[in-house]
């Protein structure tokens, strides 16, 4: 099959203040499109699909090893947290508000990842 990656967009009417994110606080390399247009490599990658009660929609997670550690480390650089983590089943997570009003959850899995396998 001919699916080499994914590509991933976040909108936000703040686009330079998120991208300069994605590049300082996170480190994502990147390359420039074209001039102040940057395309970031992601980490690994999984794909999940989950229940819905009828409706679709989709939604991007980030992971991590160490999530207090983690979020020490974007807080000191700036990076908003909406609520605290919370414990589930799954993991522990919690909701970054990035740059331009973009919010993503952040997670510690519990479960094997097949990132690893």
């Amino acid at each position: 099959m001919g699916i080499t990656g994914t590509h991933v967009l976040l909108f936000t009417p703040e686009a330079e203040a998120l991208r300069e994110a994605l590049r300082d606080v996170f480190g994502w390399d990147f390359v420039e499109a074209r001039p102040g247009w940057l395309i970031f490599a992601l980490p690994p990658a999984e794909l999940g699909v989950h229940p819905s009660d009828g409706d679709t929609h989709h939604e991007l997670w980030l992971i991590c090893d160490d999530l207090d550690s983690t979020l020490d480390e974007l807080r000191a650089k700036g990076i908003e947290l909406v609520g605290e983590p919370t414990e589930e089943e799954f993991g522990t997570w919690v909701r970054m508000r990035l740059p331009g009003g973009v919010e993503v959850p952040l997670y510690e899995p519990k479960h094997p990842l097949a990132i690893d396998a």
